[in-house]
């Protein structure tokens, strides 16, 4: 990776190195946390970009100067799953950085420019979903932990993950 890195808005073309760069990440910097088992079924339904997320204008990728993804993520103000969102509340989404680019600034650069556009757009907290690995970069980021979930699949699939919240007042 190079020193340079640039942050931009998703496109629908990214969708392909975005399945990419999720599927290399889960399986890599989520196995120390989750069992095999559990991988092997989550990160084939977990690893897929989201074209809706990608074209809401709400999802971001870091790419570094060769235009390779190092990063990605989003927020939007429906929760997960489908579910209606709650006003004043938003939420992150599938946030994920390369494993070859790990502590080196990706995640940070994208959470806070997440964080940022959500207190631009007046929500007051965001909530997250957090996998078992990344709970301690957001907690470092602010979010605090409220309670362990599990996140369904669909086909009878799910994941452990931790449900976490962030002020956004200023």
């Amino acid at each position: 990776m190079s020193g340079q890195t640039t942050l931009r808005s998703a496109r629908q073309e990214d969708i392909g190195a975005l399945d990419h760069l999720f599927q290399r990440s889960y399986a890599r910097l989520l196995a120390p946390d989750y069992p095999p088992s559990t991988l092997i079924t989550a990160v084939p339904v977990i690893g897929r970009a989201q074209p809706a997320l990608v074209a809401s204008g709400r999802f971001y990728v870091v790419e570094d100067d060769a235009g390779r993804l190092l990063g990605a993520g989003g927020w939007s103000v429906q929760a997960p799953g489908g579910r209606p969102g709650t006003p004043g509340i938003g939420h992150v989404r599938h946030v994920a950085t390369d494993p070859d680019a790990t502590r080196r600034g990706v995640g940070r650069q994208l959470l806070g420019h997440i964080l940022q556009e959500a207190r631009a757009e007046g929500l007051q907290e965001m909530h997250c979903q957090s996998t078992l690995t990344a709970r301690p970069f957001y907690e470092n980021m602010g979010f605090q932990p409220r309670h362990e979930i599990t996140v369904p699949l669909g086909g009878g699939i799910t994941f452990p993950a931790v449900f976490m919240t962030c002020p956004l007042r200023t």
